[in-house]
């Protein structure tokens, strides 16, 4: 019997669920509908240049009312298996982090696998980072205090635009958020974990969505390390980061790793692994005292390396 914690003790009776083909175009077209503006804040929905050759963008864009002069601003990428999923789809969250913070908070949505593979996802958030930088002072922004995180999917599409903007030569995040990163396509061909406790995510469902962002089986050679940021062999000279993780999360130990890796590089890293928890079980469980304190933790940090 797998071990949950205290406060999650319900996800024993969460059935396994595979993200295929049909579930996910389900998905696709029950996308969730714009929150009313709350008063306190001004949400602006854009549409931004995307790359060369490639669709526009759409982001939407949460600011303070009461914010006066530069903000620090966090550019949030969503989840989703790169699969599903788009700007709304952590609007709460956004929300929280514009009111509790202070500051600028921009949803991006990216192109889609299958219908689109890597590098297209990856490319969309790297040419929205870069606008965000070039358009700072227009939205009210700090461009030297401009940060980028995300959960699952989009926690491993804000590692992988770090190392594009180091490796182009641009700037740099001041900081990454990644909330149990979706990195390493070669989970998929472990046999040695035990999956007793893993929920929401199985692997199944991770084959699947690697399969469909590559173009091919995961766990293949030749990979690209902005596909899968785990795959990198250089982490100098990249901005501080935050990797939270559960114990229960097919995800743990390339995460546990990745935050080693940067260590080992000379990047601080704050490492929260959760003991008992699975993946996204801040969003599934919300109400629980144990997501609540994680979505704490992600906010204090963001909190600290804003300024």
């Amino acid at each position: 019997m797998a071990s949950f914690h205290p406060d999650l003790t319900l996800a024993r009776f969460i059935p396994p669920f595979f993200f295929g083909p049909r579930s996910t175009a389900l998905a696709n077209l029950s996308r969730p509908k714009p929150r009313p503006a709350p008063e306190d804040l001004i949400v602006d929905d854009l549409t931004i240049p995307g790359p060369e050759g490639a669709p526009d963008i759409a982001m939407r864009v949460y600011r303070p009312r009461a914010a006066v002069g530069p903000t620090p601003a966090f550019l949030w990428i969503h989840g989703g298996g790169m699969i599903t999923g788009n700007r709304l789809s952590d609007e709460r969250s956004n929300i929280a982090f514009a009111r509790t913070l202070g500051i600028t908070v921009a949803s991006v949505e990216y192109r889609l696998a299958p219908a689109s593979p890597a590098p297209a996802a990856v490319e969309d958030v790297h040419a929205a980072f870069r606008w965000l930088v070039d358009h700072a002072s227009e939205r009210g922004i700090d461009p030297a205090r401009i940060a980028i995180g995300g959960a699952s999917a989009g926690g491993g599409l804000a590692a992988a635009t770090t190392l594009l903007a180091r490796d182009t030569g641009g700037p740099l995040p001041a900081f990454q958020l990644l909330v149990y990163p979706m990195i390493d396509d070669r989970t998929v061909t472990r046999t040695d974990q035990d999956v007793r406790g893993v929920r929401a995510w199985t692997k199944r469902s991770n084959r699947y969505a690697w399969g469909a962002y590559l173009g091919h089986e995961p766990g293949r050679d030749g990979v690209s390390d902005y596909a899968a940021p785990a795959r990198r062999t250089d982490f100098s000279g990249l901005p501080p980061a935050w990797i939270g993780v559960g114990t229960n999360d097919l995800f743990h130990d390339e995460d546990v790793r990745y935050a080693e890796r940067l260590r080992e590089a000379g990047v601080p890293c704050e490492l929260v692994v959760v003991d008992g928890a699975f993946h996204g079980f801040d969003i599934i469980m919300s109400a629980k005292p144990v997501s609540r304190e994680f979505w704490r933790a992600q906010a204090a940090a963001l909190r600290v390396a804003l300024g």
